[in-house]
């Protein structure tokens, strides 16, 4: 009888302390490489002022709202500072602003650090759509139930902050409507990414979200409906920022937030809340390079038949006799597939 050959064991990878470093030298050809900035800025997009004295805290058409000496000014943007591929501000953007007489004026935008971003909606005047810059973690933001665990949208999160240099962190959040874990969460625990376990009824799981986002700036994304806006609430309730229920029958969150914004809380916590989406279109990732961003498909690449094996339908194909003997969870692989047949 034929022995079936041995697979290799999926290392785990640790997200936030190696972001910028676990990638094999193969996988480096084929990606964005981790170099800062040149890897995370827009097509086009050149820094236009080394001395910012403002951070923005919301951006809508041509208007900012800005921090500066512990102020928050609404400013028109310089009509020098010109829209190329991706939209031109984002929360998290440190800028130079100037005042003239009564009116102030977003002058310079200054080198990014990190970008999430997502590709932009149709008929949208930008290919590129950013979310948030200058972030050092994103905490996707899932519920146990109501609305339901729906991992395709980590998957689509985990892509976008690999590519835009940003750790990430799953927080499952409404744990008091269930007994257990979703089925899913668990692959995300073997891959080495954290999870917290949430609860803004019952506290649970606060603090520690509270101690990841310490003396950082952070961001949080995820479907609508979630609770993004309840675990503000419940960190700082002086914020009382709005939140609604989901709906019953179609379990789809209404939007409470309609456009990102930036918040400071104690310990040093600002956090970029954003509103809830139910699609995320890949940005900057080919079809080619989608298996570079799935860690336990890239580490089994180098056994598959064909050197550019994608993964569907060769003979040979490592990854797909791993799914089939569990050594890659089914829901990862589906996922993988969705989003190499949108790109």
């Amino acid at each position: 009888m034929k022995r079936r050959k041995k697979r290799k064991r999926v290392r785990t990878r640790n997200w936030i302390q190696e972001h910028e470093f676990a990638f094999s030298h193969d996988r480096a050809k084929h990606r964005r490489g981790p170099t800062l900035p040149d890897s995370v800025l827009e097509k086009g997009f050149e820094p236009t002022t080394s001395e910012p004295n403002a951070v923005v805290v919301s951006h809508s058409g041509q208007w900012a709202f800005v921090k500066t000496d512990g102020q928050e000014h609404g400013c028109l943007i310089d009509e020098n500072l010109i829209e190329g591929d991706a939209t031109l501000l984002a929360p998290g953007d440190d800028v130079r602003v100037e005042r003239d007489g009564d009116d102030w004026f977003v002058r310079g935008i200054a080198e990014r650090r990190t970008k999430l971003s997502r590709l932009a909606l149709e008929r949208s005047r930008v290919s590129e759509q950013l979310i948030a810059v200058n972030v050092a973690l994103l905490v996707v933001v899932a519920a146990a139930a109501r609305p339901r665990f729906k991992p395709g949208l980590v998957d689509r999160y985990l892509i976008a902050a690999d590519v835009g240099g940003v750790a990430p962190l799953l927080c499952i959040n409404k744990m008091d409507l269930v007994d257990i874990e979703p089925e899913g969460v668990a692959q995300y625990r073997e891959l080495g990414l954290p999870v917290l376990n949430t609860s803004c009824k019952t506290g649970a799981g606060i603090e520690a979200l509270r101690q990841a986002l310490k003396g950082k700036l952070s961001v949080l994304a995820g479907h609508s409906g979630v609770g993004k806006s309840s675990l503000l609430n419940v960190m700082d309730p002086g914020l009382d920022i709005e939140t609604r229920e989901i709906t019953e029958t179609t379990e789809k969150g209404r939007h409470a937030t309609s456009t990102s914004r930036l918040y400071e809380l104690a310990d040093g916590i600002r956090i970029i809340d954003t509103p809830g989406t139910r699609r995320l279109g890949v940005w900057g990732v080919s079809s080619e390079e989608l298996a570079f961003y799935f860690p336990e498909m890239e580490r089994l690449a180098a056994d598959c038949r064909f050197r550019n094996c994608t993964h569907t339908h060769e003979p040979g194909c490592a990854v797909r006799q791993a799914v089939e003997v569990g050594d890659i969870a089914r829901l990862r692989y589906n996922s993988y597939l969705r989003i190499r047949e949108s790109l």
